[in-house]
C-alpha cells in the first residue's frame, strides 16, 4: 500500500475534485480504486495531499495534446511521438512499472510502434529509431543517466533536428516525468508498490559456499 495517506473523495474541493471526477467518475477512489487503464489511480490520492503540487502536475500535462487528432492549442509544439519516446526512455531508466505502463499506450496512441517500444531498453544497438529519435534518446539519456552532462557531439547531433526552443520542451518534459517516475518508487504507488528486489538470497542450507560464488 502506498507510504502516504490517500485522500478520500469527501476531503478533496475545487481543482483536485475535478480530477477526481475526470478520472473516477462519482467513485471515492479511496474506497473504490481503479482507473479505466487498470491502475490502481492511488498516485492521483496521494497527491491530492498537497492540491498545489498537483495542479502544478496536471498542468503540465495539459502543456501537450492528449492525443494526436486533439483540437485544442497547447503550449507545447514538441512532436508527440518524439515526445513519447523520450518519456518511454527516461521512465524506463528510472525504472518505473508505472510511467513505462502507462507510456506504451501513450506512444502507441502517437506513433510508436510495439517493436519500438520493445526496442526501448537498448536503443543504442537497435535498427527501429531513425536518426532524429536517436538524438532524442541519447539527450535522454544524458538528461536522466548522466545528470546531465551531456557530451557536445551528442548536442550537436540533437540541434540538427531540433530548434533551441524545441530542445528546452523535450528537456522539460523528460526531466518532468523523471520526477513522476521517482515518485511512484518512493511513495509505494501504482505498479510501483513493490518489495525491494535487490536483497540478499540465501544459500542453500548447509552449503559450503562462500561469498565469491563458489570458487
Amino acid at each position: 500500500m502506498p507510504r502516504l495517506r490517500e485522500v478520500p473523495r469527501a476531503e478533496v474541493s475545487g481543482r483536485t475534485l475535478g480530477y477526481y471526477k475526470q478520472i473516477f467518475g462519482d467513485r471515492c477512489p479511496v474506497a473504490e480504486p481503479g482507473t479505466s487503464t487498470g491502475t490502481p489511480g492511488n498516485y492521483w490520492t496521494v497527491m491530492a495531499l498537497a492540491p498545489h503540487i498537483l495542479e502544478h502536475m496536471a498542468d503540465h500535462m495539459e502543456s501537450f495534446p492528449a492525443t494526436p487528432d486533439e483540437k485544442l492549442d497547447r503550449p507545447s509544439k514538441l512532436d508527440g511521438k518524439l515526445r513519447e519516446i523520450a518519456l518511454l526512455r527516461a521512465v524506463f531508466a528510472v525504472g518505473s512499472q508505472f510511467c513505462f505502463s502507462q507510456h506504451c499506450k501513450a506512444g502507441r496512441d502517437f506513433g510508436v510502434t510495439q517493436s519500438q517500444i520493445d526496442a526501448i531498453p537498448g536503443w543504442q544497438i537497435s535498427k527501429e529509431f531513425s536518426d532524429e529519435e536517436r538524438a532524442v534518446l541519447a539527450w535522454t539519456d544524458g538528461l536522466v543517466l548522466e545528470r546531465g552532462r551531456i557530451s557536445d557531439d551528442v548536442a550537436d547531433e540533437l540541434k540538427k533536428y531540433l530548434s533551441d526552443e524545441l530542445i528546452i520542451d523535450l528537456s522539460y518534459h523528460v526531466m518532468f516525468y523523471n520526477l513522476h517516475a521517482v515518485f511512484t518508487k518512493a511513495f509505494r504507488v501504482e505498479f510501483d508498490d513493490v518489495p525491494e528486489r535487490i536483497v540478499e538470497v540465501a544459500a542453500p542450507e548447509g552449503s559450503n559456499a562462500n561469498w565469491r560464488g563458489d570458487v
